[in-house]
């Protein structure tokens, strides 16, 4: 026990007090002190804070692992587990110091009047002695969005924007002077079917209408100012639609607790997160046994060969090379269109329909109507990471197979094209649909390579090893989206024209392989 303690308990230890202490005071120093950088605190809160603890994860604590005997296990891969688990337990108390370290460095400006709001620094919290808030013109704003692992879940928000001045006198004459913000959410099953949400949404709308009538508006205890974060623009979305005033400044929301209770328990949430997850991570070194010849290498400095193998082979199937020149360019394009709206700070877990449209999503009442470029376009945009994830995986994955076998130039043209059928099929399904996604073109992939299967264009030990786990593969994700918020009628096309076009390329894939295939003379 005291070598997994030494090798792996106090650097996961030393990793998790510098990642959170660390990271934490970066964050304050560089957004909140000297505010350097204006990134949306989802990145900085969440997403930084992810990326970090997973890089440590991998690359820090993972190689520790291997003085544990966690190989030969048929109930799954227990290095991954490992190395997940020490993600989790990393990332939980770092993003709870994110939210604390805000709330708690925030200062509170009193104020006689809101009047006086621009002849100070901006600070997060502020008191007004004299204000107004106008519940006659308001800017109301609605929002949907899906949510949950197979996006079984659609979210309803409405976001309510109400203008506040110095003293009722001011609405005749005056700009406001800021936004008070309000927010009403909802979530429902994405299941249901088009009417039905529409019913679901009415009677939403019916209960945010009865309690903004009853809310007393005139008395809160502090205002917040929100920060550059996702609601500050859908706040801001609300200001906008209101009849009368085009000031957009400052948005506030109201808080009716006293100001010494803004942190909650995220402190003992910290500490508690921490440790439970260093118990949990104990516990689990427990039980595996050492494995010897691991330790003794790791003891003496040596090198892990295995690892260094599984990272040159890893990142030798991401570069371009003959025979697999154009998968890893197209997931670079995925992944570099998306990284781009991240920057541009439209979302990171997910991004909106508007803003998708924006960027080039298939919408039929839009592509119909003459944006013929949106069946291609929509190809390269993803709803969100998870998104993303699922299709680069699968598209690296069909690509090793299939871009050898097709060469360049098919493989290529068979990618734009199913991908290009299916945002048509999507739009004559369903017009109303905000389609993004590569899923269309993979499955067109897919498509390619069941038809070569079944024609036996590839040797019948590749056939059998692989033609029985595509069919379950193409079987359960097109039964996946029978469960709602997934755009099936692109994956059908996509997989339909593919079969046509591998049926097609197969005569001459056929003679290519017999000219290739080395003649027995006899």
């Amino acid at each position: 026990m005291k070598d997994k303690l030494n090798i792996i308990f106090k650097p996961f230890l030393l990793t998790l007090v510098g990642l959170t202490v660390g990271y934490t005071l970066l964050h304050w120093a560089l957004f909140i002190k000297l505010n350097l950088f204006s990134l949306k605190e989802g990145i900085t809160n969440f997403i930084i804070p992810l990326v970090l603890t997973a890089l440590a994860a991998w690359f820090f604590l993972r190689p520790k692992l291997k003085i544990l005997n966690l190989k030969g296990n048929s109930r799954g891969n227990l290095p991954a587990f490992y190395t997940f688990v020490a993600w989790i337990v990393l990332t939980i108390p770092l993003i709870i110091a994110q939210e604390y370290i805000v709330t708690w460095t925030g200062k509170l400006t009193a104020l006689n009047s809101i009047k006086e709001i621009n002849n100070y620094a901006p600070t997060k919290y502020y008191t007004f002695k004299t204000y107004y808030i106008d519940k006659q013109i308001i800017g109301v704003h609605p929002d949907f969005d899906v949510s949950g692992k197979n996006n079984e879940n659609f979210n309803m928000h409405i976001y309510v924007a109400l203008p506040v001045f110095e003293n009722e006198n001011d609405t005749l004459t005056n700009e406001p002077l800021g936004w008070l913000g309000i927010k009403y959410n909802k979530r429902i099953s994405n299941r249901l079917e088009a009417d039905e949400k529409e019913t679901e949404y009415k009677a939403f709308t019916n209960e945010c209408q009865s309690d903004f009538e009853n809310k007393n508006v005139s008395s809160f205890t502090y205002f917040d100012r929100i920060g550059n974060s996702e609601d500050k623009d859908e706040y801001t979305e609300a200001v906008k639609q209101n009849p009368v005033y085009i000031s957009n400044k400052t948005i506030f929301v109201g808080v009716n607790e006293p100001f010494e209770a803004r942190n909650g328990k995220k402190l003992q949430w910290i500490f508690g997160t921490a440790l439970i997850g260093s118990l949990i991570w104990l516990i689990m070194l427990m039980f595996p046994k050492i494995d010897q010849d691991q330790l003794t290498r790791i003891k003496a400095g040596k090198p892990d060969e295995e690892a260094q193998k599984e990272m040159h082979n890893f990142i030798d199937s991401l570069a371009p090379k003959d025979g697999y020149f154009i998968t890893p360019i197209l997931i670079y394009i995925n992944i570099a269109v998306f990284l781009l709206m991240v920057i541009m700070g439209l979302g990171f877990i997910y991004f909106k329909g508007d803003d998708l449209l924006t960027w080039g999503a298939n919408y039929g009442p839009l592509t119909e109507n003459g944006e013929w470029w949106r069946l291609l376009t929509c190809t390269f945009l993803h709803g969100g990471i998870m998104h993303l994830f699922a299709n680069m995986v699968g598209l690296w994955f069909i690509g090793i197979l299939l871009e050898p076998r097709l060469g360049r130039i098919k493989y290529l043209s068979a990618y734009l094209l199913t991908g290009i059928l299916a945002s048509l099929t999507s739009i004559w399904w369903n017009d109303s649909t905000v389609s993004v996604g590569a899923s269309g073109a993979i499955f067109g992939l897919y498509g390619v390579f069941l038809a070569l299967l079944l024609t036996k264009v590839y040797s019948t030990n590749f056939t059998k090893s692989f033609l029985v786990s595509t069919l379950i593969f193409v079987g359960f994700n097109l039964l996946n989206g029978l469960t709602g918020g997934i755009d099936n009628a692109a994956h059908i096309g996509g997989l339909l024209s593919g079969f046509v076009i591998g049926l097609v390329l197969y005569p001459a894939l056929k003679r290519q392989i017999e000219e290739e295939e080395p003649q027995i003379i006899e």
